[in-house]
């Protein structure tokens, strides 16, 4: 489609334009992130990205070397306010979403999007002929820095909701919506919306509420989010 190809170039442009800056906040994060905890600056991760193709993510590692992996009921990834196995340096990232910057280098390699559906983890991924229709119709774009569950909701959803989410968005894909999704991740950075996953947010919203709040108004957690 004729958006996709302007998209493409759009994620192009803003990514070669934020380099330098990307790589002025891993010069100055990078030593207190290996003298804070010695090890790896960043944490590579396999994600799955458009059409269930594997890549690597790069972020700037937030979390303990060799820190467990600790699951909410929903199965998705906990992230609370004081995981002890976030950094000191880590929590500042995650507040502030600096720990996400690398990502601009998947963007300029063709992995990611500014905007789309979050990558998910490999780690039940059996194959793409393996997935529901839901779960493969998510996967018709590129996945991005934010979107529209990042955007809207960060760590509050559930993890069958920022499905629900991300279905909404690659079937809505539009201009108007990408820069709606831009304008609110920048607001929620920083006004600190949702960061942490907390009882209450594991509440489900219906994909008509979701819509809904769209309409009207049209990461960070971890490691392993």
């Amino acid at each position: 489609m004729v958006y996709g190809f302007f998209k493409r170039l759009f994620d192009i442009v803003v990514s070669l334009i934020a380099l330098p800056f990307v790589l002025l906040a891993i010069a100055v994060t990078a030593p207190f992130i290996y003298f804070t905890d010695k090890g790896p600056v960043f944490y590579n991760a396999e994600r799955l990205g458009r059409k269930g193709k594997v890549f690597k993510m790069y972020k700037l590692r937030s979390m303990r070397v060799n820190s467990p992996d600790i699951k909410n009921a929903d199965g998705s990834t906990y992230n609370g306010e004081n995981d002890p196995r976030v950094t000191k340096i880590g929590k500042l990232m995650r507040k502030t979403s600096v720990d996400e910057l690398p990502q601009f280098l998947n963007v300029l390699k063709g992995d990611m999007s500014l905007i789309g559906p979050r990558a998910h983890l490999t780690t039940h991924y059996k194959g793409y002929e393996f997935l529901d229709e839901k779960r493969k119709r998510r996967l018709d774009v590129r996945p991005g820095i934010t979107g529209y569950s990042q955007a809207y909701y960060r760590n509050s959803a559930t993890s069958e909701q920022k499905i629900e989410n991300d279905v909404y968005y690659v079937e809505n894909l539009s201009f108007v919506l990408d820069v709606k999704i831009f304008f609110k991740t920048v607001f929620s950075v920083i006004k600190r919306e949702n960061i942490y996953v907390t009882p209450a947010s594991n509440a489900t919203v219906a994909p008509e509420t979701v819509n809904h709040e769209v309409k009207q108004t049209e990461t960070v957690g971890s490691d392993n989010k």
